[in-house]
C-alpha cells in the first residue's frame, strides 16, 4: 500500500514535500509554533502534536515505520512552508550542523508594505532580543549577533511589493525585522507591522525553498514549496 503523501493531524493534512531515508519535509502550516515538545501553553505545538500522532500509529506513520520525527530548524509561527524534519536521533548532529554551519540555501517569499527604493540589497544589521517585549528581535549595532539577508524585488503592486529573500543566517524573525529597518514591513505583521493595520490577513512570509548537501550521502538535494496560493492570496498571481 502507498504511503501516505501527508502528515494527518485530526482534520488537519500537511503535505510531505520531500523524503528520503533520513529526512522528511513538510509544508508547515501557518499558525503552528516550533517549541519543545513538552511547551503546554498553547494546543498549536507542532513536534508535540506529530509525537502524539506516531505514539498513535497514525498509518501516515506506521505505514512508514516511523518512531521519530523532529525539526531541526525554525519557522515563526506564522510562516508557512518547507520544514525539515529528521526521521530518527542519529541524524540530528549531521542536519543540524548543516544550518549551524550556513551549509543550506534558504529561499521566502515576502510581501511588504511600500516599494523598495533598490531592486537588490542586502542587510548585515546585528539583531538581539528587544528589553522588556518577549519574542520580539530589534536591530543591535552594539552588541547584536551578525544577521545577513539578500532581498531582490520581483514585482510591485499598488502599495505592496512581492520580495526574495535569501537569509545567510538565522536568527528569530531576522527577514521580518531587516524588512522593517528598510522601511518595507511585512504585510500582516501583528509584531513589526504598522500600527492599526493588523487586519491585513495572515503573515505574508513563505518558506518556498531549501537547498542542501546530505551530509550522508553528498547529494544535492532541492526541496520546494508551491507558491500559487500564496501568491493569490495577496494578490500577485505570476
Amino acid at each position: 500500500m502507498a504511503k501516505p503523501k501527508f502528515i494527518e493531524l485530526g482534520e488537519l493534512q500537511i503535505p510531505i514535500l520531500y523524503e528520503d531515508r533520513s529526512v522528511l519535509a513538510l509544508d508547515k502550516p501557518a499558525g503552528w509554533l516550533l517549541v519543545p515538545d513538552d511547551w503546554h501553553q498553547t494546543s498549536r505545538n507542532l513536534q508535540a502534536a506529530i509525537n502524539a500522532s506516531i505514539a498513535a500509529c497514525e498509518f501516515w506513520a506506521h505505514s512508514r515505520n516511523l518512531r521519530f520525527l523532529r525539526y531541526i530548524h525554525r519557522l515563526d509561527a506564522e510562516t508557512s512552508g518547507v520544514l525539515l524534519c529528521v526521521k530518527s536521533p542519529g541524524a540530528m548532529a549531521g542536519y543540524s550542523q548543516l544550518f549551524e554551519s550556513r551549509q543550506t540555501e534558504k529561499v521566502y517569499l515576502a510581501v511588504v508594505h511600500g516599494e523598495p527604493r533598490q531592486r537588490e540589497w542586502t542587510s548585515n544589521q546585528p539583531l538581539s532580543p528587544a528589553p522588556g517585549v518577549a519574542g520580539r528581535m530589534k536591530v543591535d549595532e552594539r552588541d547584536g549577533k551578525p544577521a545577513e539577508t539578500h532581498f531582490r524585488v520581483l514585482e510591485t503592486k499598488a502599495d505592496r511589493s512581492l520580495i526574495e529573500v535569501h537569509p545567510l543566517t538565522g536568527r528569530t524573525h531576522q527577514i521580518r525585522v531587516h524588512l522593517v529597518d528598510a522601511g518595507h514591513p511585512v504585510v500582516g505583521d501583528p509584531i513589526y507591522g504598522p500600527v492599526g493595520r493588523f487586519k491585513d490577513g495572515p503573515l505574508a512570509l513563505r518558506a518556498v525553498a531549501l537547498g542542501y548537501t546530505d551530509p550522508f550521502t553528498r547529494r544535492h538535494v532541492h526541496i520546494t514549496a508551491s507558491a500559487e496560493d500564496f501568491l493569490r492570496t495577496h494578490g500577485f498571481n505570476r
